[in-house]
């Protein structure tokens, strides 16, 4: 736990979303600060709270991605809870919503709706395909997402199935998005006072990070196609197999790069061809020049590989699986496992927080909290009294648990 404040304090965040893509951009703003206020479904809350696996009733991947946020458990099927968004919202800086296209409206929850209570408030809005357009009522998940911007396509070995990558990559994506536009929309805000909407697509979010996929095939009509873990079109780079079962990732793809290499693995008669001195000479016999390096990374294990490749300052790496991270110095030094206390008492270690800022780091404050743990508190800074809190409860509006 720490007590800094972070750069973001001061500013008040409306979570209205679940699982993945809304909830992750809330949770970035809250390591750095922000006040998060998360609106739950009374009685079984964000369905992330029981995804993969669980300690007790909960899930692991809970206390990552809920951390330094308050939870209020709110129907918001119902007017009551509806206007209990409303009220939230007069102070509010930021709403963050991924539910699907039109459902705001329907709670009489949209822009339009909560910029005439409060002109200044900034909008998040992420769903599959966005806010307009012919797909925009689909339903759309991460995966989906990935599919449609090009990105499953080229994830697998040639003429094999394509895979997924294993985790979800298109949300995250989405979501990082929707912060770097929450951001400059405060920054805007500062000069203009008006609030506004941010409409992030998760297919949209996945296709800006698909490099020169677009251009190619416009200017050559070259459709780029999978290559498993060669990158097409810069060579040498790729995953070779050594003695010991294991791959090692060898970026030989600079020039000077290249050069100490092939010095490295005994080839000094391709570290001085003429014909092999720039990208486009090697790309043009890279089936040479990986059965080269991979002849050599076949009779060491993989340490060894990769100290050659550190002593002859060449990029390389492991192949990581958690156990790895988990024992490496670097990750350490670096501040990427923090452990924490549970609430139970127990310890667990979870990712570090980043970016790195030097003077107003992020920081884990507040472990995430149980369903409904903070309705009774928000609902009083709103002006409720307990008698009309617990009228809510009554009703169904809200949800608590029992205070300690």
């Amino acid at each position: 736990m720490s007590d800094s404040a972070g750069p973001l304090a001061g500013v008040k965040v409306i979570e209205l979303g679940q699982l993945i893509a809304g909830p992750f951009a809330a949770k970035t703003l809250a390591d750095f600060g922000a006040e998060i206020i998360k609106i739950e479904s009374p009685g079984a809350g964000d369905p992330l709270r029981r995804w993969r696996l669980m300690k007790g009733d909960t899930s692991i991947w809970w206390q990552i991605q809920s951390r330094n946020k308050q939870s209020v458990a709110l129907d918001l099927r119902q007017a009551a809870g509806q206007d209990i968004v409303r009220r939230l919202v007069r102070d509010a800086d930021v709403l963050i919503e991924n539910f699907r296209p039109g459902a705001m409206e329907g709670w009489g929850l949209g822009p339009e709706d909560l910029h005439a209570i409060n002109p200044k408030l900034v909008i998040l809005r992420v769903s599959g395909y966005g806010q307009t357009g012919p797909y925009r009522d689909k339903p759309g998940f991460g995966v989906v997402a990935e599919a449609m911007s090009g990105l499953r396509h080229l994830t697998a070995e040639p003429g094999r199935v394509p895979v997924r990558v294993g985790v979800s990559i298109g949300d995250t994506l989405a979501s990082l998005h929707g912060v770097i536009g929450i951001l400059m929309a405060l920054i805007e805000r500062q000069g203009s006072g008006q609030g506004q909407v941010i409409d992030v697509a998760l297919f949209e979010a996945v296709f800006n990070c698909m490099e020169s996929l677009l251009p190619e095939y416009s200017a050559f009509g070259a459709v780029r196609e999978a290559a498993g873990s060669a990158l097409p079109g810069i060579a040498p780079t790729n995953a070779y197999r050594c003695a010991d079962g294991q791959y090692a990732l060898v970026a030989g793809n600079g020039d000077s790069i290249f050069k100490r290499l092939m010095a490295a693995i005994g080839r000094d008669d391709l570290a001085s061809d003429p014909a092999l001195a720039d990208n486009a000479g090697r790309v043009a016999r890279v089936a040479e020049l990986d059965a080269a390096i991979g002849a050599w990374t076949a009779q060491h294990d993989v340490d060894t590989v990769m100290a050659a490749l550190d002593a002859a300052s060449v990029p390389g790496g492991k192949i990581y699986s958690v156990a790895d991270i988990a024992k490496d110095p670097h990750y350490q030094a670096r501040g990427m496992i923090q452990r924490i206390t549970m609430d139970d008492g127990d310890e667990l270690d979870i990712p570090g927080i980043v970016p790195k800022l030097s003077r107003t780091p992020g920081s884990h404050r507040r472990n995430a909290p149980k369903l409904g743990q903070d309705t009774r508190a928000v609902m009083a800074s709103i002006g409720l009294s307990d008698a009309q809190i617990e009228a809510l409860i009554a009703q169904g509006v809200v949800a608590a648990p029992d205070p300690a």
